[in-house]
């Protein structure tokens, strides 16, 4: 059954692969720590338990980097029994380092979509991972100035997305989100009573996968961030 007019009158926008790469230098680093511990374990195993460390220390680092850094130092001693060599965790740091202060490279259509929706609409980022770091991509990236608010939150859920369109919008009923994170950007959205919009990246994150809510009639797939503006004129029109 056809929805009203819903009327929208606040977009959210993830950051991390959204509007800018993001997780394809934590694979070029995953590649590297693989490297450094190749006379210590094999790659598929040691990927594995690099994953396991990053998903059981996620309640304590957060998302990010630093927490990713801290994994990897932590899987390099467990695979070596302790005797992980000195130069070993000076290059894991290094890496870490190197990831907190590379340069920002938006993706396609992000500004120029921006620059479409905003005056029309009020356009909210929310971003999740370590506030320093998501301070200086935003900074760097220069489209700070498109969004009336920020919000960098250590989780995303259904309360966090209520809490968010209310206080910078007219609740989630009349707001959107638009991620690249099936479990973290569009399915607690929906669940919150907004709008949620699917724009897939080539590389995303084992522990941010989820089966798309194709039952959901709030639920939107686009192929790539240039086809918001239709979408939202479309929905606005009905």
């Amino acid at each position: 059954m056809p929805l009203a007019n819903p009327k929208l009158t606040t977009i959210g926008f993830d950051a991390d692969d959204t509007l800018w790469q993001n997780e394809q230098f934590f694979r070029l680093t995953e590649d590297h720590f693989v490297a450094l511990l190749a006379d210590h374990a094999e790659a598929s195993g040691l990927k594995q338990r690099l994953l396991d460390a990053e998903r059981r220390n996620l309640q304590l680092y957060g998302f990010g980097i630093k927490g990713f850094t801290l994994s990897m130092v932590e899987t390099a001693i467990e695979v070596t029994d302790g005797k992980v060599p000195a130069e070993i965790i000076a290059s894991i740091v290094k890496a870490g380092r190197e990831m907190l202060s590379h340069p920002i490279e938006t993706l396609p259509h992000a500004r120029e979509t921006l620059e479409k929706l905003a005056g029309s609409f009020r356009l909210v980022l929310i971003t999740k991972g370590d506030l320093f770091d998501q301070e200086r991509k935003l900074a760097q990236s220069g489209l700070g100035e498109l969004f009336d608010a920020v919000e960098i939150v250590s989780g995303k859920q259904p309360d966090t997305y209520d809490r968010i369109f209310s206080r910078h919008g007219d609740g989630p009923e009349k707001s959107m989100m638009v991620g690249n994170s099936l479990k973290s950007d569009v399915v607690p959205a929906l669940q919150a009573g907004g709008w949620g919009v699917y724009v897939p990246h080539d590389l995303t994150w084992v522990l941010e996968h989820a089966e798309p809510p194709v039952d959901e009639p709030r639920f939107r797939q686009l192929a790539h961030l240039g086809e918001l503006p239709d979408l939202l004129a479309a929905l606005q029109q009905r």
